[in-house]
């Protein structure tokens, strides 16, 4: 919530994650199951003191952990499954395309956990809809680029020109942001940062104008010759045959204002304490998942550990910042 997100940001989107932004990696329709090497009931021990769960225990051989991501077919994911099989923990991937449907079902437990979003798409969620759910590990910040097909900077592009942006509010807002900071539009007075719309554009003193599409269709505009560039999520880079590196403009990912946009493991909280899914987000956070998770985003990813302490203070300031 890339995605991202992901502003946009499932979203998402990240953002991603997105968004949702959000998160960071290619699209793909097939589910994924992995199964550990071993099908033993239990597994001993390991050196940090984790033990495999049994076949009918949650994570294990008959009841395993479903997870629900933008852009299973990531290289990310197959070095994720690897290590959760060695860890003797089975998990089933449910790859989406669209950023609104992890979160709800996370919330009816169709799945178990979702790694797509970023912090500022989750808080937008949980506003709406009164869940209960809650970030227990990190992933990185995936700045938000402007790219285009016609021109090489921003400067190039014309006035009165078009730019597509997400049109999911989190990542709609951060998207704003974005071309604010690029000098192609301005926001009126007041405005804030995590909640500006297309309605609080500056129109009078604004190079482009800004037109809202569903994330996933950012990248695709830009083969319309009136688009003359869009905001996209870094989860839909890689498909639409784009490069990270060809971002004319983006977001600063290391500032402290991008906090709400760090993409999260996100559970039902009554489950934020799961040994298993604690376990997961260990995983996800190893040298070898990090490493291609990095060349996936195409060495734009700022890894991000804050604990899930810091992710939930996070979180709680977007919450309110939102309402």
């Amino acid at each position: 919530m890339s995605r991202t997100h992901l502003p946009f940001i499932a979203a998402a989107a990240a953002a991603a994650f997105a968004l949702a932004g959000c998160s960071g990696g290619g699209s793909s329709s097939a589910d994924s199951s992995s199964s550990p090497g071993s099908s033993d009931s239990a597994a001993s021990a390991d050196a940090s003191g984790f033990t495999a769960p049994g076949d009918t225990d949650k994570g294990g051989k008959d009841n395993p952990v479903t997870i629900g991501v933008v852009g299973a077919s990531g290289p990310q994911w197959q070095t994720f499954e690897k290590l959760a099989n060695e860890s003797g923990i089975y998990i089933d991937l449910k790859d989406f395309t669209d950023y609104q449907q992890p979160n709800p079902a996370t919330t009816s437990g169709d799945l178990d956990l979702n790694q797509f979003q970023h912090i500022l798409f989750l808080a937008q969620y949980l506003n709406e809809s009164g869940a209960d759910l809650t970030p227990i590990g990190a992933t990185a910040i995936y700045p938000l680029g402007v790219y285009s097909k016609q021109y090489t900077s921003t400067d190039e592009i014309p006035q009165g020109t078009q730019v597509t942006i997400p049109n999911d509010g989190t990542n709609q807002a951060r998207a704003l942001g974005v071309l604010q900071s690029a000098g192609l539009i301005k926001l009126k007075d007041g405005t804030g940062a995590l909640t500006a719309t297309p309605e609080d554009v500056d129109t009078a003193n604004s190079k482009v104008t800004v037109a809202p599409v569903a994330a996933d269709q950012t990248a695709r505009s830009l083969d319309d010759q009136s688009v003359a560039a869009a905001v996209v999520n870094n989860d839909y880079v890689t498909e639409a045959g784009l490069e990270a590196s060809s971002a004319i403009a983006q977001d600063d990912p290391t500032a402290d204002s991008s906090h709400p946009f760090i993409n999260v493991w996100v559970s039902k909280t009554a489950d934020k304490d799961n040994p298993v899914y604690l376990k997961l987000v260990e995983i996800s956070q190893s040298a070898d998942v990090e490493k291609d998770l990095q060349a996936n985003s195409g060495g734009t990813a700022v890894l991000v550990h804050d604990t899930p302490a810091q992710l939930q203070q996070y979180l709680t300031d977007a919450e309110s910042e939102l309402k």
